[in-house]
């Protein structure tokens, strides 16, 4: 018997419409720009379908379309295409204005919310180190002594890794080649998604993450 139970989240509204119109909506790589109009022809495409309301396919689309990806795709020379994959014409100035807008200032937003995570991390940092307890000093001490005699430079180099130049909001674009932050080391990997907090990248073995925008260096 077929599953028909409602979808959950819009994430899984857009996987759901990209499965039925793949030659429309895209989960990943490039988007198209949608046909004027088009939710009135997936409510009548989907009319019925126990899976989707009316009301999650209007938020899904709302999300689809504010996404970074989405707005890199309305640009001087694209089409708009409909639920089949058939051009519906080319962008209007006005629309392309919009779109390149509306990225820029949500590109600033999430440069400047990485800034304030950067600096209240930086100042519980600050905090703790003024907190430092005396017994903290000795341990150090110690353990400066425990290095004069059995060295372990191989550990220490690793900690000392190259400095890592941290991405511009113009930096984050679809094919970017960049550098994964994972702890004590960097993973080469190509930029492939964008989203408003979360960029979905490909690393150097296939294998594709979803990381925020902060963990990606250049």
């Amino acid at each position: 018997m077929e599953n028909t139970e409602k979808l959950a989240n819009s994430k899984e509204v857009i996987a759901y419409i990209a499965e039925r119109f793949p030659e429309c909506f895209t989960v990943e790589g490039e988007a198209k720009p949608l046909k004027i109009g088009i939710f009135q022809d997936l409510a009548t495409r989907l009319e019925g379908d126990p899976k989707v309301s009316k009301t999650q396919l209007r938020a899904a689309l709302r999300q689809y379309t504010s996404s970074w990806r989405y707005l890199h795709s309305v640009k001087p020379g694209a089409s708009r295409v409909d639920l089949d994959g058939n051009a519906c014409g080319e962008l209007e100035q006005e629309h392309i204005d919009h779109a390149a807008q509306t990225l820029a200032e949500s590109k600033a937003r999430a440069a400047e919310r990485r800034k304030q995570q950067q600096a209240k991390k930086a100042e519980s940092q600050a905090k703790n180190g003024e907190k430092a307890p005396a017994k903290g000093k000795k341990a150090a001490a110690q353990s400066a002594k425990g290095r004069t005699s059995k060295p372990k430079p191989a550990k220490m180099t690793k900690k000392e890794s190259e400095p890592r130049r941290e991405l511009s909001a113009n930096d984050v674009v679809v094919g970017k080649d960049v550098n994964v932050n994972m702890g004590n080391g960097n993973l080469p990997a190509t930029i492939v998604e964008i989203n408003k907090d979360e960029v979905r990248v490909r690393l150097t073995n296939g294998l594709t993450m979803l990381v925020k925008a902060e963990h990606l260096s250049a």
